[in-house]
């Protein structure tokens, strides 16, 4: 009897042989490089964009900022009746603050539009300064509401020898008022000064148009002219 020898069966391995990393690909070195790359060229857009944003618009936020807290309109007319009166450009904007914000109003007293005249003072602007064809209804319109404000400035600044203070309280608590209080001043041997203002209403008043006067010379010397 003959001995049948058998290997003992044998499994095929298979080996699977490594694919070279396809040039560019995220897996590979160079595709790592170049995502880098997109990514830096992506940062450096956003930047520029940003930049570009911040110097076109932060100037201008600013702008509207100082439009909503401290607004200026009308400014070639300031500017124009500023020099026919010799006035301040600064003071007349900050009368106008004070008294409409810009905006032109009538108040429950009956004062109009944007310096605030009653028609009863604005007649009387209109004998001193030979205004024949005044109406009531003009106060409405800029040029004459301003016209007339300034030139009621001057009046008063005139009749009280240049002093700001006693102007503005005169322009808001009225000649008659003011004569009186500068006349008990003058007997009590003291200078008229703001804190003395016997209504606490003009008292405010002198001090806001001051206060705005000095902020429309900060904020608006190039519209303002000065």
């Amino acid at each position: 009897m003959s001995a049948t020898s058998s290997r003992p069966p044998t499994r095929r391995t298979q080996h699977k042989r490594k694919r070279p990393p396809v040039r560019g690909a995220p897996g590979g070195r160079r595709g790592r490089a170049a995502s880098r790359r997109r990514r830096l060229l992506g940062l450096a857009a956003v930047g520029a964009l940003a930049a570009l944003l911040a110097a076109t618009l932060l100037p201008r936020l600013g702008d509207v900022a100082r439009e909503l807290t401290l607004p200026l309109r009308h400014a070639d007319i300031i500017r124009q009746q500023a020099r026919e009166k010799d006035l301040d450009a600064e003071l007349i904007a900050g009368v106008i603050y004070q008294e409409s914000r810009f905006r032109d109003q009538t108040s429950s007293a009956g004062a109009r539009g944007l310096m605030q005249i009653t028609p009863e003072t604005a007649r009387y602007i209109a004998n001193l300064s030979g205004g024949t064809r005044f109406v009531t209804e003009d106060l409405a319109t800029p040029q004459v509401n301003i016209a007339y404000g300034s030139f009621y400035l001057r009046y008063l600044l005139d009749q009280y020898d240049g002093d700001e203070v006693v102007a503005l309280a005169a322009y808001n608590g009225g000649e008659t008022n003011v004569n009186r209080w500068l006349a008990e001043a003058d007997v009590e041997g003291r200078d008229f000064e703001v804190d003395a203002i016997p209504f606490p209403e003009t008292r405010a008043y002198v001090d806001k148009v001051l206060e705005a006067r000095d902020d429309y010379a900060d904020a608006y010397p190039r519209e303002l002219g000065l």
